[in-house]
C-alpha cells in the first residue's frame, strides 16, 4: 500500500492521471466483457468465454449498446480466456470482404485474419496468449500472439443488401465461423483449467472514482510484463507498483490516508481532463487504432479510441475520417439550424480496394439517426445516388428530407443538432494512406 513517506503529492497525482488515461482501454473492454462474457442477467450475454455472439441484422437509432456502429458490415464477436491454452479460429472460403481483429486487453490489435491480409480461403489460426510455450499444431494458416491473456475476437462481414434473403445468405456466413480450444481442435487431452477469478461486478460509476484503480489492478493481472512492451508500459507499472497497483487486485482505496487520497482524487480528475480536451481537439480518426507495435506508447491516443469505440480497424484495412467541424469552423457542425453537403470532384470519390461510406452520428452519444428513409449512411453501395453534371457526387447532410429529387436521392439525414459524419474506407487506395487524397470539407449552404 502506498506509504507517503516514500512517494511525495505531485508524484502521487501525476502518477494516478497517467495511470487513469493509460487504464481507460482497459476498463473499457471490461465494461463489455462483463456484460458478454459474465453476467448471464445482462441482454448482451453470449453465453462465456470462445462462443461466438453473430449480429444478424444492421443497427438502427434503438440500438444503443454500440458506439459509432457500423452498418456497412455486420459484427461476429466473442471473447477468449488464452490462460489454460490457446484456442483455434476456422474461417470458411467465401467472396465476401471480412476481417477479424484480435483485439487484447487495452483494445489494440494482436493481428488480423480477413480478405485483405489472409485472402478469401478457408483457413485455421491459432491465437494463442504470454504463456504458452507449445508448438503449434501441423495445418495451421497462422498463429497471432497476444500479449494479455483475455482478448477479444472481433469480426466484420460485409453485409451486400438488408432483404430478408440478403440477411439469411450472410447469416448462413457467419455460422460457419468456429471456434475451439486448441485440445479439441488438436485432439489431445485437455489441460488443466486456469483459476477461476473473482470477477469484479462492473459498474459504469467504476470510471469517475478512485474504484478505477482497484478495477485496473485487477487487470493488470491478465496483462504480465513481458519483453516488447514499450518503456513508457514498464516505467508506468514501475510507479503503479509504488502506489500499491502491481496485478493482484489486492489494491483497497478505503485505507488511503486523506491526504493521499486527496491525491489520487485529483490525479484522476486531470486524467479525465486530458481525455476530454483530447476528444475536443480530434480532427480526425484516421490513426487512432492499430498494434502495439504503432500506438503501444502512445497512451491518450488509445484512450480516445476506447471513447469514440475501443475496436477500430488499423488505417491500412479500414481508413476512418472524421468530419467534426464544417468549412467555416463551426465545431460541432449543427444541422438544427443549418444544411450542409459534401461534394467529391469527378474521379475524386474515395479511393477504396474493397468499399467506402459516410455515416452520421448524433452527438453527443455518437447513435445513428433516426429518419423516414431508414438510412443511416451513404456510399459505394447506395442504389439511386444521383451524380452532378459534371460526374462529381454531393451528398446532402441535413435534418429535413431535401424537396428536390435529386438531393433527395442523396440525402445523408442528420439529426435536428449536433453531428458528425465519419468516412470508411474499406481498403484504402495508397493515395489515402499517404495524405495524396483529402476528403472534401463539410460545407454549410
Amino acid at each position: 500500500m502506498v506509504n507517503p513517506a516514500l512517494v511525495d503529492p505531485a508524484t502521487i497525482r501525476a502518477t494516478v492521471a497517467e495511470a487513469w488515461i493509460r487504464g481507460h482501454p482497459l476498463l473499457r473492454t471490461y465494461r463489455t466483457l462483463y456484460a458478454q462474457a459474465l453476467d448471464d442477467a445482462d441482454p448482451g450475454y453470449v453465453g462465456g468465454f470462445g462462443v461466438f455472439r453473430h449480429t444478424a441484422r444492421p443497427a438502427t437509432p434503438a440500438d444503443t449498446d454500440a458506439v459509432t456502429p457500423d452498418n456497412d458490415t455486420l459484427p461476429s464477436q466473442a471473447w477468449l480466456d488464452l490462460r489454460a491454452e490457446p484456442w483455434v479460429l476456422s474461417v470458411p472460403a467465401q467472396d465476401r470482404y471480412h476481417v477479424f481483429a484480435v483485439h487484447e486487453l487495452d483494445a489494440l490489435h494482436a493481428g488480423l485474419i480477413g480478405s485483405r491480409t489472409t485472402g478469401q480461403d478457408a483457413g485455421d489460426y491459432l491465437v494463442a496468449g504470454p504463456d504458452w510455450q507449445g508448438e503449434p499444431p501441423p495445418g495451421l494458416k497462422g498463429v497471432i500472439r497476444t500479449a494479455t491473456r483475455l482478448v477479444a475476437l472481433v469480426g466484420h462481414t460485409r453485409l451486400t443488401g438488408t432483404t430478408p434473403a440478403d440477411l439469411a445468405a450472410l447469416r448462413a456466413v457467419q455460422e460457419q465461423y468456429r471456434l475451439r480450444p486448441l485440445h479439441e481442435y488438436a485432439g489431445t487431452p485437455a489441460p488443466a483449467p486456469a483459476p477461476e477469478p473473482v470477477w469484479p461486478v462492473w459498474r459504469d460509476e467504476v470510471l469517475e472514482s478512485v474504484e478505477f484503480l482497484t478495477f485496473l489492478d485487477f487487470l493488470l493481472g491478465f496483462f504480465p510484463l513481458t519483453d516488447g512492451l514499450p518503456p513508457a508500459e514498464t516505467g508506468l507499472r514501475g510507479r503503479l507498483t509504488d502506489l500499491g497497483i502491481d496485478g493482484r487486485g489486492e489494491f483497497e482505496p478505503a485505507v488511503l490516508p486523506l491526504e493521499v487520497r486527496a491525491e489520487f482524487d485529483r490525479g484522476i480528475a486531470d486524467g479525465r481532463a486530458r481525455l476530454t480536451r483530447a476528444l475536443a481537439e480530434l480532427r480526425d480518426s484516421a490513426q487512432l487504432f492499430g498494434t502495439r507495435e504503432q500506438l503501444g506508447a502512445d497512451f491518450l491516443r488509445q484512450a480516445v479510441a476506447a471513447e469514440l469505440g475501443p475496436y477500430g480497424l488499423p488505417a491500412e484495412e479500414v481508413w476512418y475520417g472524421r468530419w467534426a467541424a464544417d468549412s467555416e469552423g463551426r465545431r460541432p457542425p449543427n444541422a438544427s439550424d443549418r444544411d450542409h453537403l459534401i461534394r467529391f470532384a469527378p474521379d475524386a470519390l474515395p479511393p477504396a480496394r474493397f468499399f467506402w461510406s459516410a455515416t452520421v452520428y448524433a452527438l453527443p452519444d455518437h447513435r445513428l439517426v433516426d429518419n423516414t428513409l431508414d438510412r443511416y449512411s451513404v456510399g459505394g453501395h447506395t442504389p439511386g445516388l444521383v451524380r452532378d453534371a459534371d460526374g462529381g457526387l454531393t451528398l446532402y447532410v441535413q435534418h429535413k428530407r431535401p424537396a428536390d429529387a435529386d438531393h433527395s436521392a442523396n440525402w445523408l439525414p442528420a439529426p435536428d443538432g449536433p453531428f458528425a459524419v465519419v468516412l470508411r474506407i474499406h481498403g484504402p487506395e495508397d493515395s489515402v494512406l499517404d495524405g495524396r487524397w483529402q476528403p472534401p470539407p463539410l460545407t454549410p449552404r
